[in-house]
């Protein structure tokens, strides 16, 4: 009788040592990968955090409705805006398998193919003023070319077309009037 007691016990001790392990293991991982938090995060307040967010948030809705209001047509509905821009900043960033596939999502919601066509062209013609380096300086000139692609930029707006510069001797300027006919002498 006392050895079935003292093998119950064993029995016992031997779950509960096992189960305590098992937890000392588990937990080491946690403790590993939770750390301190980074630098940059102790200092941050949850409620500037939320305010943050909040604020966030009411752009983006603030750019749907203004691109609601700006464009007629399908073009200008939010799942329109919302997959077309993001097809265009996909082109942008040379991911076009993704952009495609947003893409066909686009064209599934009956929205115009031609508008993504014009607002990547109107990206492009802006490129150089478009800093990866300035948060949102990208997704801020998409949401622009979203809403006129037909704007120009303001340095190729402002001064006309040059014509090109000839060396001396290569060529006769194009636009000199023709010499006029001498006078008959008498």
């Amino acid at each position: 009788m006392r050895r079935g007691v003292l093998w119950v016990q064993h029995a016992v001790l031997r779950h509960l040592a096992v189960s305590a392990l098992a937890l000392l293991l588990g937990s080491a991982g946690a403790f590993a990968q939770s750390g301190n938090p980074a630098p940059q995060d102790q200092g941050k307040n949850p409620a500037a955090n939320a305010a943050d967010g909040t604020k966030d948030n009411q752009r983006k809705t603030d750019e749907f409705i203004e691109a609601q209001q700006a464009i007629n047509g399908p073009a200008g509905n939010p799942e329109c805006v919302w997959l077309g821009r993001r097809v265009v900043s996909l082109m942008w960033r040379d991911d076009l398998d993704t952009a495609f596939r947003h893409l066909d999502l686009y064209d599934r919601f009956g929205c115009p193919g031609g508008h993504v066509q014009a607002s990547f062209r109107c990206l492009t013609r802006f490129g150089n003023q478009i800093d990866d380096k300035v948060p949102r300086s990208l997704s801020d000139r998409i949401q622009a070319c979203w809403i006129n692609p037909g704007s120009q930029p303001q340095a190729a707006a402002a001064t006309p077309p040059t014509p090109a510069p000839t060396t001396a001797g290569s060529a006769a300027p194009a636009a000199s009037p023709a010499p006029a006919p001498a006078a008959p002498a008498k």
